[in-house]
Parts: structure tokens; C-alpha cells; sequence
């Protein structure tokens, strides 16, 4: 997993640098532990809880629309277990592309994951959520119950992007099939 802030798209960064000095202010401490996920890691993400067939259905038909770089990285990570983690296809979560950062909240030096924990009438969480927010980010916590997860765009790649330009710039960006 990658940590390191550096790895963000410069205006991302400074976003962060500037939600997470916000959030420790109010007396939550959020540590970064995904910025940077490249879609192999995206795959494995992805790939977890899903069956085989839907894996081979989602593989196929990024074939089929020629996004062969996607469907590399889907297939090559192999099998993977686990619980649910992502929605996101590879190239499809604002991690790939330097926008994204996942945190967590420590409270007295352990992590601490529960969206509905009070600790002096605060939730880490729901600070987080809310300082991003009144900074013109998005926070996946109240739509999508992805409370660690915040991004720069409010729009999906999807949206952004045809799945031929993500495959293009993946592809150009992680490497080749």
C-alpha cells in the first residue's frame, strides 16, 4: 500500500496536507494509508467477493471494447480473496490516476475504523468528511459508506474519461501488456 502524499497530483497534495492539518486541529489525527494504487492492485481490490463467471463476463467484454491493458490487469492478478473492497474496475478509481487518498483515524496510537464512534462528541470520520467538503473535495463516507476514502473530482472517471483513453493513458502510465 502506498502512503506517501508525494505520489498525489501536486494540487491533491496540498489539499490533504491542508484537510489532514484541519482535522488535527479539531483534535482528529488521520493518517494517510492509500494514495497512489496502481490497477493491478485495483484488480485485486476489485476481484475480491466477485465470482468467476462475473470476472470472466467483466474480462471479455473489456476485450470485446478493446481496453486490453484493463483486461490484462484484471486477469493476470489471478484468483483473490476476501471481503468486499471496490466498485471501482481497474483505471476506474481515482487512485490510479493520483486523485484519491484513503485515511485512517488514530486514536490513542491504534486505528480506529468505526464511522458511529464517539470520542469527545466527535467522530474522525465525520470531520473528515466534512473539512473535505467545505474544501471543494468529495468524500465517498455519506454516499457510498467508504468513510477513510476522499478525492479531489466529484465526477466519476467514467464520466471523465472513455474507456478507451483510461486504457490509453494506464497503459501509458503502469506499463505495457
Amino acid at each position: 500500500m502506498a502512503a506517501d502524499l508525494n505520489l498525489l497530483v501536486p494540487e491533491f497534495k496540498q489539499k490533504v496536507e491542508e484537510l489532514l492539518g484541519k482535522c488535527n486541529k479539531q483534535g482528529i489525527v488521520m493518517r494517510s494509508y492509500y494514495t497512489l494504487r496502481d490497477p493491478y492492485e485495483q484488480a485485486r481490490l476489485w476481484r475480491q467477493s466477485r465470482p468467476s463467471e462475473h470476472i470472466k463476463y467483466i474480462i471479455n467484454d473489456l476485450k470485446k471494447d478493446g481496453a486490453l491493458f484493463l483486461a490484462n490487469c484484471l486477469e493476470s492478478v489471478g484468483p483473490q480473496n476476501g471481503r468486499w473492497a471496490t466498485n471501482a474496475l481497474p483505471g476506474y478509481s481515482w487512485h490510479q490516476w493520483g486523485e484519491a487518498v484513503d485515511a485512517f483515524w488514530l486514536v490513542n496510537g491504534k486505528s480506529e475504523w468505526a464511522p458511529d464512534k464517539l470520542i469527545d462528541g466527535k467522530n474522525g470520520y465525520k470531520v473528515y468528511a466534512a473539512e473535505a467538503k467545505k474544501m471543494g473535495l468529495t468524500s465517498l463516507g455519506s454516499t457510498l459508506d467508504d468513510w477513510p476514502h476522499v478525492q479531489l473530482r466529484q465526477i466519476e472517471v467514467s464520466r471523465a474519461y472513455s474507456l478507451t483513453k483510461i486504457n490509453a493513458l494506464m497503459k501509458e502510465k503502469f506499463g505495457k501488456i
